[in-house]
């Protein structure tokens, strides 16, 4: 099959979305321009402030030795500890200087265009809001705890950061082979729930473990889920778990290894041999996988968070 072609990529402009492409139907405020950039980042209360300090803090009581060693230097980086949510000028003129990237403040989730846009030019967007008390322990769209305190201490570390940029520039490609979902899942399994295998064990480095007590000590830890060393073919083609704890997890041997497996991939082969749907569900071990273990699956056979399942 010939090869779709390469447009020029001129990644200083907005991206429009091709005629034909499958994505959320998000609707825009109507106080945001194209970019869905706010106009400045939210003054927080009091309040506000203390329940960003509450997360901090039970974070920080179960991610010692269980999160990546670069997430942890981020954090100290940065002085994410420093009081109160992050002001984003502070917080981007400390990134900028360490891997120049920088965290902009966005309403809400943003469409996939427009947050790949902002990736390739090296802008984090981040939830210009913070949980309630009463969604303390599960929030469904990611707020500035989640965006801040789980993703942006890895742009610190310089390959992970081009990683990052490279996957902005990388949505232009899956956007025009209309493969958002395999891109989606390749971000799902490395940026939300990566594993990285360390000299003293596996760790994580993905946002969506490294801002949440429960999922944190399940994916290092937990007899349950599978741990398959990355392969982004494979990756690209498994469905995975958006409400509750994943069923498995792919560990990385380092970011550099991540950037390799990624950056140096055809994609082009890859999505014109990738179908619209996923191949592989989220519980397969399949027989290309290298399996550092391969769980019980009891908590998920036990049917999960809905059913009161211990995260074992």
């Amino acid at each position: 099959m010939a090869t779709i072609a390469e447009p020029e990529q001129d990644f200083s402009r907005l991206p429009e979305l091709p005629a034909g492409i499958f994505t959320a139907p998000l609707k825009k405020p109507a106080h945001v321009g194209e970019d869905w950039l706010e106009p400045a980042q939210t003054v927080y209360s009091s309040d506000e402030d203390a329940i960003w300090n509450d997360l901090f803090a039970r974070q920080m009581q179960v991610l010692p030795g269980r999160a990546a060693t670069a997430f942890m230097g981020g954090l100290e980086k940065l002085n994410l500890d420093r009081g109160g949510v992050p002001e984003f000028g502070k917080l981007s003129e400390d990134l900028n200087a360490l891997t120049g990237w920088t965290v902009v403040p966005v309403p809400m989730l943003i469409p996939d265009h427009v947050f790949f846009w902002h990736l390739a030019n090296r802008r984090f967007p981040a939830g210009n809001f913070i949980r309630t008390r009463e969604t303390f322990d599960y929030i469904q769209e990611p707020d500035v705890f989640h965006d801040v305190f789980g993703h942006v201490p890895m742009l610190t570390d310089p390959v992970y950061a081009d990683y990052m940029q490279e996957y902005g520039r990388a949505g232009w490609k899956a956007m025009r082979y209309n493969r958002l979902k395999a891109l989606g899942a390749l971000y799902w399994y490395t940026v939300e729930f990566g594993l990285i295998q360390e000299v003293d064990g596996i760790k994580a480095y993905g946002a969506g473990i490294l801002s949440g007590p429960t999922e944190v000590v399940y994916a290092t830890e937990a007899e349950s889920p599978n741990r398959i060393m990355l392969n982004v073919d494979r990756v690209m083609r498994t469905d995975y778990v958006i409400s509750d704890l994943q069923p498995t997890y792919f560990v990385i041997e380092s970011f550099a290894d991540l950037y390799r497996q990624t950056v140096e991939r055809d994609f082009d082969k890859l999505y014109r041999h990738l179908g619209p749907g996923f191949t592989y569900a989220n519980t397969a071990v399949i027989d290309v996988d290298y399996v550092v273990n391969e769980g019980t699956l009891e908590y998920t056979l036990r049917g999960g968070r809905g059913s009161g399942a211990k995260p074992v």
